[in-house]
């Protein structure tokens, strides 16, 4: 296989991948923004559920300072990434950490869709009636201010502290309670596949700033050769 073949053969995986993770994350999304009202539940198997929610910050619901300074550092967080994942692939670095890499950039983009363009295409959702599309820019928030839609729920473990336990004796405990969607997922195998088997990678990031020994020997030697 060629230099040129190889290198197209990743940039393909990546943008497939990509492409796929994105239409996936917005058709469950779709799928449960029309068709269950806002906190509704499925329940799939005991520890299994399907609840529909929104929220306004980060993965898994976590939020942090304001939703459009989000939304834009979401954004140039994404394009920092895809511009990276480029440069990986041509340099032909390992399929398998483009692939991660691809992952996560694909769950980013899928959050920041909603935050972009669900205020504009859907009316709010409520406990009381199902949402639906509006004419674009007449829906419930402007744009990059749309709320991200989450509806997996693993309450694998639901239970009680023990009545001795100080603080928390007697009340609930849920594990796992976070409720996330598709695209949290993607960034989360990502991640975790990084740190299991690409931290090489990681620690040595092809494309970086030059260090200050590297513009001190760089120095020198234009001086020698001068």
């Amino acid at each position: 296989m060629s230099q040129h073949t190889a290198v197209v053969r990743r940039g393909w995986v990546a943008a497939l991948l990509v492409l796929m993770i994105l239409v996936i994350d917005q058709v469950i999304k779709i799928w449960v923004k029309t068709h269950m009202t806002l906190h509704e539940q499925i329940e799939i198997l005991s520890w299994f559920k399907i609840v529909f929610i929104e929220n306004n910050g980060m993965a898994y619901g976590m939020e942090i300072g304001s939703k459009l300074v989000l939304s834009i550092f979401r954004i140039v967080a994404v394009a920092l990434l895809g511009w990276y994942i480029t440069q990986q692939v041509k340099q032909k670095a390992r399929m398998g950490y483009i692939v991660c890499l691809s992952m996560i950039l694909a769950g980013a983009a899928g959050n920041i869709f909603d935050s972009m363009f669900y205020g504009l295409i859907f009316n709010a959702s409520s406990e009381y009636y199902l949402s639906y599309f509006v004419p674009f820019g007449t829906g419930y928030a402007s744009f990059l201010t749309g709320k991200v839609v989450d509806m997996f729920y693993f309450p694998i473990i639901v239970t009680t502290w023990p009545q001795w336990m100080p603080w928390v004796g007697g009340e609930p405990y849920i594990f796992f309670s976070p409720i996330f969607n598709f695209a949290d997922a993607s960034i989360s195998v990502g991640v975790v596949l990084l740190l299991l088997f690409y931290r090489k990678e990681i620690s040595e990031l092809s494309v970086r700033m030059p260090s200050r020994k590297d513009k001190e020997a760089a120095e020198t030697s234009q001086t020698a050769s001068s």
